[in-house]
C-alpha cells in the first residue's frame, strides 16, 4: 500500500513537471453494483463515492486523470447461498463492502465540454476485518482488478460524469468453484479548483 501511494506520488509529480495544465478537485456519486455467481443476487444495488481527482493534460487531445475515491459496494445474496457453501453463516441477506479505490485514467478530450475516460482501477477492501464466513474465514479477497470506461462533462468548474467499472478478477476468497465479479455504474459530479 505504502509502495503504491509512493509510486503513484512520483509519477503524478513528473507528470504535474511536464503537463501545460493541472487541476485537482472532489467528486460525489452513486453507485450501482452488482456481484455476479450463485452466491449473489444478478441485481444492481445502490451505493455511493466520494474522493479526489486530478486532472494532468498532457496537451490539448490528451490527459491523465488519476482519482482516489471511497467506494460502497451493496449487494444481497442469494436464496439459496446455504446450499452453495457449507458452513455459510444463516440470515445474511445483504452485503456491504467499503473500497478504497484508485483509478488511473486516460483523459482523452473529444472538445471542451466532453472527455472520454478509460483505464484500470485499483481497489483495496477497507472492512477486510468482517467476514461473511461463519468460521473465521474471509469471503472477500483484499483487492480488485477493474477496467474502467467512461464520459465526463466539463461545465466551467463542475464535472459531471457516468462510467461503467467491470470486475476483471475473481473477488471470492472462499476455496471453491463459484467466480464472483463486481459490476458498476457510477453516475456523480465533481468540483474542480
Amino acid at each position: 500500500m505504502k509502495k503504491s501511494i509512493v509510486v503513484i506520488a512520483v509519477l503524478l509529480a513528473a507528470f504535474q513537471a511536464r503537463s501545460q495544465k493541472v487541476a485537482v478537485g472532489v467528486k460525489v456519486g452513486a453507485n450501482l453494483t452488482k456481484i455476479t455467481g450463485k452466491a449473489f443476487k444478478e441485481m444492481f444495488d445502490f451505493g455511493y463515492n466520494a474522493g479526489a481527482f486530478a486532472e494532468i493534460e498532457l496537451n490539448k487531445s490528451w490527459g491523465i486523470q488519476p482519482e482516489v475515491l471511497f467506494n460502497q459496494v451493496n449487494t444481497k445474496t442469494a436464496s439459496g447461498i446455504d446450499s452453495v457453501f457449507n458452513n455459510w453463516q444463516q440470515n445474511i441477506s445483504s452485503v456491504q463492502l467499503n473500497y478504497l479505490t484508485i483509478p488511473i485514467l486516460l483523459r482523452v478530450n473529444v472538445n471542451s465540454l466532453i472527455a472520454l475516460n478509460f483505464g484500470p482501477q485499483f481497489g483495496i477492501l477497507l472492512n477486510k476485518n468482517e467476514s461473511l464466513w461463519s468460521n473465521g474465514q474471509t469471503a472477500i479477497k483484499s483487492g480488485d482488478l477493474s477496467a474502467v470506461g467512461g464520459v465526463t462533462v466539463s461545465l466551467r468548474s463542475f464535472r459531471f460524469f457516468g462510467r461503467y467499472v467491470i470486475g476483471l478478477n475473481n473477488i471470492n476468497d472462499v476455496p471453491n468453484s463459484d467466480e464472483w465479479k463486481s459490476q458498476q455504474i457510477q453516475l456523480g459530479v465533481g468540483f474542480k479548483f
